[in-house]
């Protein structure tokens, strides 16, 4: 999990995505990371995005995007500033969660994903999205229920901000491991 600001993210390693599950992955090569977003398709590929597009994304239910982002790059240097927290999932738990992005690729009418625009940084990729961005259904709900895929505990409906993720997240993080044993 990856948080910029009011912003959230997951990142997975490219070599743990079963290509069965997420075959949209393989846009990306071998690059080691892959960098998953979702947001208001007006907002977020914006260059800067505007007060009025923020506030049209709010309340104006309107259509999505997917960002991803490949990179080789530890994901604390490539996102610099970022807040990082570390999840385990099972085999299961991660396939379900990929399944959750695969699932959210909107298709033309051959079937094909639809790539939008290049990403807002490095070897990435806007691609058109199924669902509706609202106010109650934001990015970061959208990251909530994509753990929820992954069969983690939380909240999407409490998760409208970063701040409110990264709360759930950081309780399933694992601790630090425990001190060996004394003889």
């Amino acid at each position: 999990m990856a948080r910029r600001g009011w912003h959230t993210s997951i990142v997975v390693r490219r070599d743990d995505v079963d290509p069965r599950v997420w075959p949209e992955v393989g846009d990306f090569g071998d690059r080691a990371l892959v960098e998953v977003a979702w947001g208001d398709r007006d907002f977020y590929m914006a260059e800067p995005g505007t007060l009025w597009l923020a506030l049209k994304a709010a309340f104006v239910p309107t259509g999505s995007v997917l960002h991803a982002v490949a990179f080789d790059t530890p994901v604390d240097r490539y996102l610099p500033e970022t807040e990082v927290v570390e999840l385990r999932l099972s085999r299961r738990g991660f396939d379900a969660m990929t399944r959750f992005f695969h699932e959210e690729y909107a298709r033309d009418p051959e079937g094909r994903i639809v790539r939008l625009a290049p990403g807002q940084y490095g070897h990435g990729f806007f691609y058109a999205a199924r669902s509706r961005y609202s106010l109650l259904d934001t990015c970061n709900t959208w990251i909530a229920r994509a753990l929820r895929a992954a069969g983690l505990p939380g909240t999407p409906a409490w998760a409208p901000t970063a701040g409110a993720v990264m709360l759930q997240v950081r309780r399933l993080a694992p601790g630090p491991a425990p001190a060996p044993p004394r003889p």
